[in-house]
């Protein structure tokens, strides 16, 4: 258990390549791409919790400050947290409230993560939209990046939607459109995220978002929480 790379190789890539012009001529380009995954469901349940609508970088400072606290994240160091000293890693209180409650439900064995492993993704889904502060974009992360599930499409995530409007080049894209890309590339979907979310960060200099701009809006006074917009993809639950 613990970090490694999501595992996949030449034959998901040529699968994609032969089912999609347009996405094999941007793998080809790209190159092969590494995403760290964690197959510590708890730990990465609460790391997912934690970035939710945030940037990348403000999720990695407060989850090292979150370890420091707890030491290992386990249920039972968790439970152990005051919820005050859960806030005090920078979550907001009701994120602090969303993981000490989940800490609780799996210590007291209320809530069985092993049992999800055995689980077909829409299940696990379900599963997990139990939860309070787990939302259908949360549970696909976990999908992906600790479960290694191979075929998950997140319609929730605003990088890949805007991945595929760059790739396809797509003003607008509907759900109907969404699931016939999706369609498309399994079973080896997630392959397919990883390079909707190179291409939504530009790794195709000449693809830009064909999306149109909104209005800027008349300036207000504005109040500052700890939650802060996600910069490149996520969706809020």
């Amino acid at each position: 258990m613990g970090k490694l790379d999501y595992c996949y190789g030449q034959a998901e890539l040529a699968y994609l390549c032969a089912k999609d012009k347009k996405l094999g001529e941007a793998i080809t380009r790209i190159g092969p791409l590494q995403r760290s995954v964690d197959s510590d469901l708890f730990a990465s349940v609460v790391n997912i919790i934690i970035g939710q609508q945030i940037t990348a970088a403000a999720q990695n400072t407060i989850w090292a400050r979150l370890c420091t606290k707890a030491g290992a994240i386990t249920p039972q160091n968790l439970c152990a947290l005051t919820r005050d000293e859960v806030q005090a890693a920078g979550v907001s209180y009701k994120k602090a409230d969303f993981i000490k409650e989940f800490a609780a439900k799996v210590q007291s064995g209320q809530f069985d993560l092993n049992a999800l492993w055995a689980l077909p993704d829409e299940e696990v889904i379900r599963q997990l939209c139990t939860l309070n502060g787990i939302g259908v974009w949360t549970a696909e992360m976990l999908l992906i990046f600790s479960m290694q599930r191979p075929n998950v499409v997140s319609f929730g995530d605003l990088a890949i939607r805007r991945g595929m409007r760059m790739l396809y080049r797509h003003r607008s894209l509907t759900k109907q459109q969404f699931a016939r890309y999706a369609k498309r590339y399994a079973p080896y979907g997630t392959v397919a995220s990883f390079y909707l979310w190179a291409i939504s960060a530009g790794a195709l200099t000449e693809l830009t978002d064909p999306a149109p701009k909104a209005k800027p809006k008349a300036k207000r006074k504005v109040i500052h929480h700890d939650d802060t917009a996600k910069v490149a993809g996520g969706a809020a639950l």
